[in-house]
Parts: structure tokens; C-alpha cells; sequence
């Protein structure tokens, strides 16, 4: 008897679809299979709930996130300029406050 090919998560495939496609399916499957980390507690517990939602099982945190992963690498770049944007923003109305104040004391005076 021959032995029995192991083909994991492309099973159900068969011989269709072409090697590259299969390759790419099973990339995307493992990834979304295996085991997250909760952003909010640290827990390794997060599982996906729908498309671009996931859920950790143990302190019941939603976000959103990836089709197939709950973080992207285009969701880190956005995150890292929004929260760049906002400490420029504190920056300004620091700067704005500070000269208000110095032109009324200056008023005062």
C-alpha cells in the first residue's frame, strides 16, 4: 500500500485549483487558525467571530480587526501616524495656550 500524502488544510481541494492557490489557502487558513493574543488583557484567547471581528474569549474584548489576522500591517502604520497626529495636536494647543497667556500678562502689565 503507497503512502498516504498529508495535504493538511487543502484536503478537501483535491488536485484543483493549481499549486500556487492551495499554497496561498493554506497560508491564510494557519494564520487564522492559530492561537492570538488579547490586546486588552494579554490572554491568549482570541478567536475570530466574523470578518474582521475578533473576540477574546476570556474578558469578552471586541475589535476589529483583519479579514484573517486581528492585526494588519496596514492597521499598525494607521495607528502609529493617528496617535502621532494627536500628540502633534497637544503640541499645538500647548503652544497656543502658552501664548495667549504670555499676551494677556503682557496686557496686564
Amino acid at each position: 500500500m503507497p503512502k498516504m500524502k498529508k495535504v493538511g488544510s487543502t484536503r478537501g481541494l483535491g488536485a484543483r485549483y493549481g499549486s500556487t492557490v492551495r499554497k496561498r489557502y493554506v497560508k491564510v487558513i494557519t494564520e487564522l487558525k492559530k492561537p492570538h493574543r488579547c490586546p486588552q488583557c494579554g490572554f491568549v484567547k482570541v478567536h475570530r467571530v466574523s470578518v474582521g471581528v475578533w473576540q477574546c474569549n476570556k474578558c469578552s474584548y471586541t475589535y476589529a480587526g483583519g479579514a484573517y489576522t486581528p492585526v494588519t500591517k496596514l492597521g499598525v502604520i494607521a495607528k502609529r501616524s493617528a496617535k502621532g497626529a494627536t500628540e502633534e495636536a497637544v503640541a499645538k494647543t500647548t503652544a497656543t495656550v502658552s501664548t495667549v497667556e504670555a499676551t494677556t500678562s503682557e496686557d496686564v502689565a
